[in-house]
C-alpha cells in the first residue's frame, strides 16, 4: 500500500539554503548546482518561475515533481537514484515542479507561459517552477549532456523534497493497490511510450524502453518514478516525468475502485516505428489484457500521427478478444478542425475521446522574462514577444495521459 504525505506549495524563493517552513520552499542555487554538477556541462543555473508571472518558459525539456521515500530519494526514480522500493510512504510537494529547458539536437520547441491562455491549458501554468537552464561544455557529447541533465534533474526533484519530509504534511493520501473486486468490471489502462531512439525516448526503472515487450506494472511504482521522460519531440503531445508521477488515468481508476468498477493495473507499452512491429506489439499488448482477465481498457498514447497506429491498432485487437476498449487521441484537425483529426483510426473499435485539436491557434501577450533561451527558434523571435503559435507547442496542453484541461460543454440555449 502506498501513501502520498502530501505538502503544499505555497510561496518559493531563491536562499542560502534549501529549506521547507510552513508552505514555504527555499533553494539555494549552490546546492543546486552541485548536485547538477557534470563534466560535460560547463555551466548550471536555476531560477523559479510562479503561477502569474509574465514569464515564458521555451525548449522545455522535460519536467519533474518533487518527491522522495528518505534520503537520496530513497528507492525514488528506481534506475537512476536507486533500486525501486514501491509502497510505503511517499513525499510529495504538490505545486511545484523541475524544469529543464534549454537547446538539444532534435528537441522540438516546448513552451509554458505562466499567464494568459497558453498557461491556462498546461499544467505547469499552475506550478511553482525551479527552471535548471545549462550551457554545455565544449565538445561535449549531446546524448552525454541529456543524461547529466536528467540524472540532475531526478536528484534535485529527490532533494527538494526531502527538505521537507519531517514536516507535518498538509494532507495524506492512501493509494489503493488494483486488485478484483466480486461482481465488478476489471478495467486497466494502457499507456503507450513514445520509443524512437535518443532524444526520442522513454526509460522504466532506468532503462530505455525502446524495443520491450508490452508489461504489466505496479502502478504504485509509476508514482514513485519508475516511468522517466527523455522524450523531446511534439511538445502538446508529450508526456513530462511529472505527467507520469501524476498518472491521470491510473488515478481516475483507483478514485473508483469497489465502486463501479475493479482497476486492474496498468501495462506499458512501447510505440516502434515500423508497420509491422506496431502489428506485433498490439496484438502482444492485447493478449496480455486477456490473460490477466481484465474486461476494458482505457488507451492513451504520446507523440503524433505516428502514434495513432499504436492506438487503433491496439483498440480493434482488443476489441477483437472481447475486451471494451476507449482510446485517447488528440486531433490534428487544421487550424478550422474540419480536416481528418486521426491519421490512423480504428476499423472495428469506435469509442474515442478527443484530448483536443494540435491545430488551434493561440495568440499569446508578450512577457517580461524568458528562461530556457533568448529566442523562440520555431519563429526566430525573441521569447518575449507576443506571438501567435498552435497548441502543438505548449507543453501538454492536450493532455494524452488523461490530464488536459480542454473539456466539452453543449451549447447554450
Amino acid at each position: 500500500m502506498l501513501t502520498r504525505s502530501i505538502h503544499s506549495v505555497r510561496r518559493v524563493e531563491i536562499g542560502p539554503a534549501t529549506a521547507w517552513r510552513d508552505g514555504a520552499l527555499t533553494v539555494s542555487p549552490d546546492e543546486a548546482r552541485e548536485i547538477l554538477g557534470a563534466a560535460c556541462l560547463a555551466e548550471v543555473g536555476v531560477s523559479w518561475a510562479s503561477p502569474g508571472e509574465a514569464v515564458r518558459i521555451v525548449k522545455v525539456l522535460d519536467v519533474v515533481e518533487p518527491r522522495t521515500k528518505g534520503p537520496g530519494g530513497g528507492g525514488i526514480f528506481p534506475g537512476w537514484l536507486g533500486a525501486a522500493s514501491a509502497g510505503g510512504v511517499t513525499h510529495v510537494l504538490r505545486g511545484a515542479a523541475v524544469v529543464v529547458a534549454g537547446y538539444l539536437p532534435r528537441a522540438q520547441e516546448a513552451v509554458i507561459d505562466m499567464c494568459g491562455p497558453a498557461a491556462e491549458l498546461s499544467p505547469f501554468g499552475a506550478t511553482h517552477n525551479l527552471v535548471i537552464e545549462f550551457t554545455p561544455a565544449a565538445g561535449a557529447d549531446w546524448a552525454e549532456v541529456d543524461d547529466a541533465l536528467r540524472r540532475g534533474s531526478l536528484a534535485l526533484a529527490a532533494r527538494l523534497a526531502e527538505a521537507a519530509i519531517d514536516a507535518p504534511p498538509d494532507e495524506l493520501e492512501t493509494v489503493v493497490d488494483p486488485g478484483p473486486v466480486d461482481g465488478l468490471p476489471r478495467v486497466a489502462a494502457i499507456t503507450n511510450l513514445q520509443t524512437q531512439g535518443v532524444f526520442k525516448d522513454v526509460f522504466v526503472r532506468g532503462a530505455s524502453f525502446n524495443g520491450q515487450a508490452p508489461a504489466l506494472i505496479d502502478p504504485a511504482e509509476i508514482d514513485d518514478g519508475a516511468v522517466v521522460s527523455g522524450q523531446y519531440g511534439h511538445p502538446s503531445l508529450r508526456n513530462p516525468t511529472w505527467a507520469h508521477q501524476n498518472h491521470p488515468v491510473a488515478n481516475a481508476l483507483r478514485a473508483r475502485h469497489g465502486r463501479d468498477l475493479s482497476f486492474a493495473g496498468v501495462v506499458l507499452c512501447p510505440e516502434p516505428v515500423t508497420a509491422g512491429e506496431k502489428a506485433r506489439i498490439s496484438a502482444a499488448a492485447a493478449q496480455l489484457c486477456a490473460d490477466a482477465g481484465f474486461d476494458a481498457v482505457i488507451l492513451t498514447k504520446e507523440g503524433g500521427g505516428n502514434a495513432d497506429a499504436d492506438v487503433a491498432l491496439k483498440m480493434d485487437a482488443l476489441e477483437d478478444l472481447g475486451i471494451a476498449t476507449v482510446g485517447l487521441f488528440a486531433e490534428m484537425a487544421g487550424p478550422d478542425g474540419t480536416g481528418p483529426p486521426i491519421v490512423v483510426a480504428p476499423e472495428r473499435a469506435t469509442a474515442m475521446v478527443s484530448t483536443g485539436n494540435y491545430d488551434t491557434r493561440l495568440s499569446l501577450p508578450r512577457m517580461d522574462r524568458a528562461l530556457g533561451g533568448a529566442e523562440l527558434a520555431l519563429l526566430g523571435v525573441a521569447a518575449t514577444e507576443a506571438m501567435e503559435l498552435p497548441t502543438a507547442v505548449i507543453l501538454a496542453s492536450l493532455g494524452c495521459l488523461g490530464g488536459g484541461r480542454l473539456t466539452c460543454s453543449p451549447p447554450e440555449a
